[in-house]
């Protein structure tokens, strides 16, 4: 068990001390795995540990000292240079200046923000002690004199005074969390995100292709209103920059499920939320019930022997499973097949699944590395990357059949991608088969849908060269559980790079030309789809903005 924790580490110190066992190690690893805290969190909130051991460990790991805080340690001029607001927000004192030195006992010696903050404010190096969190906020009331009443620090002209009190009564940001959440259904926002800007963490509403600010909340408690989502939607401190994951709420005694996603930032988490609908991509091409000129170009991609065919989403599961769908049309009996990925070939068909690197070029070490293992289809999760790109092209160069993933939204994007990597010589054009791009739109639930008149900047970013008589949108009702959507589908740009498009394709310098030769050969795919769906009242104008025009 002792393997499982790294040298010079917090566990490996509390080990060493005899302070806690390779037990209390395996519990607080799998406390640790479930709630997504730290390390040093799950030992004290299993009971194992105290707070007092924590810091001791914490300060023999980072080779500071550990002190226990008297008043006759704080020195006054020192006090004069930190103003009680820093103190307060990042549970730290002054101790004493010593030249152009100044000490200060903290209680997160790794928080390099808040050694920023002091360093600009008193203009000193700072030497840094460990201290108990309880000891120095004593301190501080005994150093600064009292506040009133703790406040979460949340600031916004959209909430009624007694909201605001209520949200900041609640350190721990549950409040927050929920009054957010009712915000975006009562307002239809497409997406709400919680942003870090240093001192403060700005809160923003996007609707319409628009985003406009909500409020702010200090950036003191913003590490527990983190950890408050984290662990509302599942999502654990596995060291990823970006993660994601689904927070089901209940909102007038209904079920709504958010999509909660996570980009590790410069002071915090960036979140961003909004109302998930699922959708599942079925195991047959005819339950999808596409036009049929795409059905057909589907097929007849699903029939090439040789050469690469692309799938384009910003959604990872999602695109795996268009890939899989594909490889159930695709005859395999007999065929050498080879999954590169974690994701794709998860339906009916199984094959041998071979680890995919996160690094670019290792990535496109292990694509060359399997055509040693002579496959006849190699599915590649993700090739979105320059080097990875080039690999996947090159298989398909030797005559093998390549499915593989771009994390690339929208079919104009893939295209100008394409051509970028064609000038640059990474492929060679004649070697793609297609492209599958798709993204997922959100139908109006019929029961309580009903006309609006969008204003001026929704009727400007939706470029509608005619715009439908009437336009709909929803106010949630119990038939979809406030949601304001009865499910979620799918458009598809299905392109087969046949002869003629390859000929335009080669002698195009940018993504113009090649939508002008699509729309003069009558092509429709996802634009087309949405504003069908737009015309007949089954999707809101925001919600053909965000899916379709973005």
């Amino acid at each position: 068990m002792a393997e499982q924790i790294k040298k010079g580490s917090l566990g490996e110190i509390l080990l060493a001390s005899q302070i806690i066992s390779e037990a209390d190690i395996a519990l607080a690893l799998e406390e640790q795995k479930r709630t997504g805290a730290r390390f040093g969190e799950a030992l004290v909130s299993l009971g194992i540990v105290t707070q007092e051991d924590i810091d001791w460990a914490l300060s023999n790991q980072l080779d500071l000292p550990y002190i226990r805080l008297k008043s006759d340690m704080i020195d006054p001029e020192a006090l004069k240079l930190i103003p009680a607001a820093l103190a307060r927000k990042f549970n730290l004192i002054p101790l004493i200046k010593a030249g152009g030195e100044l000490n200060i006992a903290m209680a997160d010696p790794l928080n390099k923000s808040a050694i920023e903050a002091v360093e600009q404010h008193s203009g000193c190096t700072v030497n840094i002690s460990v201290a108990l969190i309880r000891e120095i906020r004593e301190m501080i009331e005994a150093c600064y004199g009292c506040v009133d009443q703790e406040n979460l620090g949340f600031a916004s002209g959209a909430f009624a005074e007694k909201a605001l009190d209520t949200i900041n009564g609640d350190l721990s940001g549950g409040k927050l969390l929920d009054y957010l959440l009712i915000f975006i259904l009562q307002n239809r926002l497409s997406s709400l995100s919680l942003q870090p800007l240093g001192d403060i963490v700005s809160v923003s509403g996007r609707r319409s292709g628009v985003s406009r600010p909500i409020g702010s909340v200090a950036s003191n408690y913003y590490p527990d209103i983190s950890m408050r989502i984290r662990k509302s939607a599942g999502i654990g401190q596995s060291g990823d920059p970006c993660d994601s994951g689904l927070l089901t709420f209940s909102y007038r005694s209904h079920p709504i499920t958010f999509q909660i996603s996570v980009m590790a930032g410069y002071g915090g988490d960036y979140f961003t939320i909004r109302p998930h609908v699922a959708a599942s991509v079925p195991a047959r091409l005819v339950e999808l019930q596409l036009p049929a000129h795409q059905e057909s170009s589907f097929a007849g991609l699903a029939h090439a022997r040789q050469g690469v065919t692309f799938f384009a989403s910003r959604n990872t599961q999602e695109r795996d499973r268009f890939i899989d769908l594909m490889l159930e049309e695709i005859d395999t009996v007999g065929k050498n097949v080879i999954i590169l990925g974690e994701g794709p070939g998860r339906m009916n068909k199984r094959f041998p699944r071979i680890h995919l690197p996160r690094n670019e070029t290792e990535r496109a070490g292990v694509i060359i590395s399997a055509l040693d293992h002579a496959p006849d289809i190699l599915v590649i999760e993700n090739a979105s990357e320059a080097m990875p790109f080039a690999a996947a092209c090159r298989a398909a160069m030797r005559g093998k059949l390549v499915l593989a993933g771009l994390e690339i939204r929208g079919t104009h994007n893939v295209l100008q991608q394409l051509l970028l990597y064609q000038q640059k010589n990474y492929f060679l054009p004649f070697f793609v088969n297609g492209l599958v791009s798709f993204k997922g739109i959100q139908i109006l639930c019929p029961e309580c849908r009903s006309n609006y008149s969008p204003p001026a900047e929704e009727l400007v970013a939706m470029h509608l060269a005619q715009p439908p008589a009437s336009f709909f949108r929803t106010t949630g009702c119990d038939a979809c559980g406030h949601s304001g959507f009865s499910k979620r589908r799918f458009l598809l740009d299905v392109l087969k790079f046949d002869n003629d498009f390859l000929r335009v394709f080669e002698q195009s310098s940018d993504v113009a030309a090649l939508e002008e030769y699509l729309a003069a050969s009558g092509y429709r795919g996802i634009t087309e789809e949405g504003l069908q769906l737009l015309a007949a009242g089954e999707v809101s104008p925001e919600e053909y903005i965000a899916a379709v025009v973005l």
